[in-house]
């Protein structure tokens, strides 16, 4: 039997002027689920995690954490965590002193509140660095602060935004490990990212948002069996940059874009002969192909195709 949700969304609706922000957004996190909120800028995302933490009310619909409504019930948004994209700590002060003074805001004291640094300080790795300025950390270890910092009352449920944007992938897998750890406790996760493959890592579920509305959801290998049952997706390599005259080739073929203006990606096919029919007009229109390729579709074939956009991608600082 299915645990009950610890959040559960159900049609809300939120109106900023003639922009409609979220319309009509579903959306479930159960204890120890790693729910991964992906989308283009402007998609809901930021509007849907502050309804989630009762910082913004909803024109219509509801969102309910435990069974009730954080916007108005004061009592259950300390069942919440938050852990904002950039880091919001007090550079000077040591990480052990970091997380008492984060741990008094979020209502801990006394012997409680000693239990849940050393036991911060512990899981996450941090007990050699306790009495280091924060400022002294790398970007990695001050991520992990960040989360140690929104874990610390032991939440039902933590969200996330962009938990990783700007470290090196050494330290985006110490991340992991740790955001992997709180799930395994029990805790509900949900977090935003623009790193398709770290969906692919973390996510026992993803939930991608266009346009106010959640346009897929479901775990990794189901939505791309759902959305292509079997079938290739086309990448396109150009040996240079394509002028007006090709772009407009290209478009017609069906081809979109990416964010490097030599690659694109197309329709996807089940067998040979588009494949062949695209390789003869790419040939007759003397546009410089480098590389043509069929290859299996992942998320970023799901997020191409839900979205119509081509998901944006973030290097590490």
């Amino acid at each position: 039997m299915e645990t009950p949700p610890v959040l559960e969304v159900r049609g809300a609706r939120r109106r900023y002027g003639e922009r409609e922000a979220l319309a009509g957004v579903d959306l479930e996190a159960h204890p120890g689920e790693i729910v991964v909120l992906l989308g283009p800028n402007g998609a809901g995302k930021t509007t849907l995690v502050r309804a989630i933490c009762g910082q913004s009310r909803l024109d219509g619909g509801s969102v309910r954490v435990l069974g009730q409504d954080p916007a108005r019930d004061r009592g259950v948004r300390h069942a919440i965590g938050l852990v904002p994209q950039d880091i919001a700590l007090y550079e000077t002060l040591p990480v052990a002193t970091n997380l008492e003074v984060f741990g008094r805001l979020a209502g801990l004291s006394g012997a409680t509140l000693r239990t849940a640094v050393a036991d911060a300080l512990t899981g996450f790795s941090l007990a050699d660095r306790a009495r280091d300025p924060v400022r002294d950390l790398s970007g990695g270890m001050q991520r992990r602060v960040n989360i140690a910092v929104g874990a610390l009352h032991r939440p039902r449920l933590l969200l996330l935004d962009e938990p990783t944007v700007g470290i090196d992938p050494v330290a985006r897998q110490s991340v992991h490990q740790v955001l992997r750890g709180l799930a395994q406790r029990g805790m509900a996760l949900l977090l935003t990212t623009h790193d398709l493959a770290e969906a692919e890592q973390l996510a026992d579920r993803v939930v991608v948002m266009a346009e106010g509305r959640v346009r897929a959801s479901g775990a990794v290998p189901d939505l791309i069996n759902r959305l292509f049952g079997g079938r290739q997706e086309i990448n396109l390599l150009l040996a240079r940059p394509p002028d007006e005259s090709t772009r407009t080739v290209l478009e017609g073929a069906g081809l979109i874009p990416t964010v490097q203006p030599e690659f694109w990606v197309g329709a996807v096919t089940d067998d040979p002969e588009p494949l062949a029919e695209l390789r003869a007009r790419l040939k007759g229109a003397a546009v410089p192909v480098a590389e043509l390729r069929v290859v299996a579709p992942g998320l970023h074939g799901v997020f191409l195709r839900v979205t119509g956009r081509v998901p944006v991608t973030r290097e590490a600082a």
